[in-house]
């Protein structure tokens, strides 16, 4: 007597398996955050987005999902900003040099680098550098935000204060890197997320965002019925 023995389909793990092809790796998706069902569950929402090539599709990407609130999805854009900002500024080091750029410059103001314990003169890069370092110790700070998964208001100013210095590092590549700039910016659309991310949640005065409209950056009008 053999006794039949239903076969259950697997459940598919979401990890890289030793010899997954570079192509087919991170190949899962998620309909929505709730899915991910980790402590991690916006960022690895936010990255499957990015994934799956709608980092063009600003609108979508910025539209607050279910499952999430509107301030934490804020914070998982800006730490996923500040990831891609340090791919960024390795390449800009090729060509932005202490020779080259000697001083922290966005168009003709200067800027002084608050790394040092004191503001003074540091090189453009050096300023860069300091400034998503800054960044990133603020984000992971469990003072300023305690728990990821429910960002209060409070934190808004520390947003903003984020948002202030992280844009001259986009106005330097912008106004003295302008080749680099156009590169980066039609392969990522990084920059038209950083400032339509700015605008969406007011974290930065209009007098403040000084790198022209872009056909990207644009805010479309609102539909009127």
């Amino acid at each position: 007597m053999t006794t039949e023995v239903s076969a259950k389909e697997p459940v598919r793990q979401r990890i890289n398996l030793p010899g997954t092809r570079e192509e087919e790796c991170f190949g899962w998706t998620y309909e929505s955050v709730t899915e991910v069902g980790t402590d991690m569950a916006g960022q690895e929402y936010l990255q499957g987005l990015l994934r799956q090539q709608r980092r063009f599709e600003i609108d979508k990407l910025l539209q607050v999902p279910s499952g999430i609130s509107r301030l934490s999805w804020l914070y998982e854009h800006m730490r996923q900003i500040c990831v891609e900002l340090g791919f960024y500024l390795a390449q800009l080091f090729h060509e932005c040099t202490e020779r080259e750029c000697p001083v922290m410059r966005a168009n003709e103001t200067t800027f002084y680098c608050a790394g040092h314990g004191h503001p003074r003169p540091c090189s453009a890069m050096g300023y860069s550098v300091h400034t998503l370092d800054y960044a990133v110790r603020l984000l992971s700070s469990g003072t300023a935000f305690p728990d990821r998964s429910d960002i209060q208001d409070t934190s808004m100013k520390h947003f903003q204060s984020m948002v202030r210095r992280l844009y001259r590092i986009f106005a330097h590549a912008y106004f003295h890197h302008r080749e680099f700039f156009e590169r980066q910016e039609s392969a990522t659309y990084l920059y038209a997320r950083f400032v339509r991310l700015a605008r969406k949640y007011e974290l930065a005065p209009e007098s403040q965002i000084i790198i022209p409209d872009l056909p990207t950056t644009i805010e479309l009008p609102a539909v009127t019925k």
